[in-house]
């Protein structure tokens, strides 16, 4: 069953939270366009978006993907597998992924990716094809953690930022306070310390699969405790 594209806008920021390819620089053209002329984000989030989109289409490939792995990937407090930051590396975290990907099958979406059903790219990928409701009602769940991220990418000065700032925008709603507070108390990680980064992953490995007993919960569903945030834990750095 193919699924049928809704929101172009929330398409394309999937695209820019994506790891950096040549393929994704020659449409940061047509990515632009869209992010400009959505009135549904404020003047002044589309012209703060317009300078990743400028660095995305300009920049060395090499230089971007670098700087793509330190913050994202070595960088577990702006990890984009948002279950990270509800769960760990839990097996609380396992069961929540196989309850995602079968809301995933429900909804025919079949994202033809390596990461992880809660990477927050494909997770946007699946909301651009659900009804405007159902995809506010999932952004302002995790309004919170996008404010954070949001925050430490700026403490960087990091344009990146803008993206997270455009989806608290598209939730229509504002991040509980306290949960961004407990959230930010939480230390930086320094990417450049890669023997606490293996530390970390000498730990228990998340384990999912096929249940065919799992329900089909709404996404928001499964997002409802991320006003408890956890420690998280990085998911390993890309090659």
């Amino acid at each position: 069953m193919r699924v049928q594209l809704q929101d172009r806008t929330l398409k394309a920021l999937s695209l820019i939270l994506s790891y950096p390819t040549r393929e994704l620089q020659h449409a940061m053209p047509e990515i632009g366009g869209v992010l400009a002329s959505d009135t549904r984000l404020t003047a002044a989030a589309r012209r703060a978006l317009r300078p990743l989109v400028e660095e995305l289409a300009v920049r060395d490939i090499y230089d971007l993907q670098e700087t793509f792995v330190m913050l994202f990937d070595r960088s577990r407090t702006l990890s984009l597998n948002l279950f990270e930051h509800v769960h760990g590396e839990s097996r609380d975290r396992g069961g929540a992924m196989v309850s995602l990907v079968e809301t995933y099958r429900a909804g025919g979406f079949d994202p033809v990716t390596s990461e992880l059903p809660d990477h927050l790219p494909v997770l946007l990928e699946f909301l651009a094809t659900r009804p405007a409701a159902e995809m506010q009602e999932t952004l302002e769940d995790a309004a919170h953690i996008f404010t954070a991220i949001a925050e430490r990418l700026e403490r960087r000065e990091s344009p990146y930022a803008a993206v997270f700032t455009g989806l608290v925008q598209l939730s229509g709603g504002q991040a509980n306070t306290e949960a961004v507070a407990e959230m930010l108390a939480q230390p930086d990680d320094d990417p450049t310390d890669l023997e606490a980064l293996d530390e970390v992953w000498e730990e228990s490995e998340v384990l999912f699969g096929p249940d065919p007993n799992a329900g089909c919960p709404q996404v928001r569903d499964m997002l409802a405790n991320m006003d408890v945030p956890i420690n998280p834990a990085p998911r390993q750095a890309a090659e």
